[in-house]
C-alpha cells in the first residue's frame, strides 16, 4: 500500500458525505512558540488523538461534524478500545494495533524509564474529521485546554488521525 493521498481523500469523502468541499485551515500567524519550563523527564505528559477512539460501554463518535471528545483513563486495555472516525479505512490498523493510534504501551514505558515524567491520568479523544473550524476553536480545543489544566499537564502530544 502506498502513500495516502490526504487532500484528494477528504475532498472525496466530504463530497461523498454532502459538505462542500473542505477548507484546510492556515494561520495568518504562526503560533507563538513556547518553550519548555522543565526537562521532558519532568514534566506530565497529556495526550489527545483524533482518531475517534473510545472505551468499550462509551457512546461512539458520530460520523459527521461530531466535536465531542471522550476520556481514557492511561491504565485502559487496549482490547476495549473502540474506533470510529469518518475515514474507515484509516482504521484497519488501528483495530490490529491501538498503539498505532493512541501510543499507551509506548508512552507508559517511557514513564517508567523516567523519560518522561508522567503521563496524566486520563487521555484524551475527538474525531480528526470535524468540519466546522468553528466548534474546533471555540468548543473542543477550549474544553481539551480546561481538562489539561486541571490535570496539571505541562506538555501535550497530539496523535493526528
Amino acid at each position: 500500500m502506498g502513500p495516502v493521498q490526504y487532500i484528494q481523500v477528504t475532498t472525496d469523502r466530504y463530497t461523498k458525505l454532502g459538505y462542500e468541499p473542505y477548507r484546510y485551515f492556515h494561520a495568518e500567524e504562526a503560533p507563538p512558540w513556547s518553550p519548555m519550563n522543565k526537562p521532558l523527564a519532568a514534566c506530565r505528559l497529556g495526550v489527545v488523538a483524533t482518531a475517534g477512539i473510545y472505551v468499550k460501554g462509551q457512546i461512539a463518535f458520530f460520523y459527521k461534524d461530531d466535536a465531542s471528545y471522550r476520556v481514557i483513563p492511561k491504565e485502559t486495555p487496549p482490547d476495549i478500545l473502540r474506533f470510529s472516525h469518518v475515514t474507515e479505512h484509516y482504521l484497519s490498523s488501528a483495530r490490529q494495533d491501538p498503539n498505532t493510534v493512541i501510543p499507551l504501551k509506548p508512552l507508559l514505558r517511557l514513564e517508567r524509564e523516567g523519560r518522561i515524567g508522567e503521563v496524566a491520568s486520563d487521555i484524551f479523544s475527538c474525531m480528526g474529521g470535524i468540519y466546522s473550524q468553528r466548534k474546533v476553536r471555540d468548543e473542543l480545543a477550549p474544553a481539551l485546554a480546561e481538562q489539561f489544566a486541571q490535570q496539571e499537564v505541562d506538555v501535550v502530544l497530539l496523535v493526528p488521525m
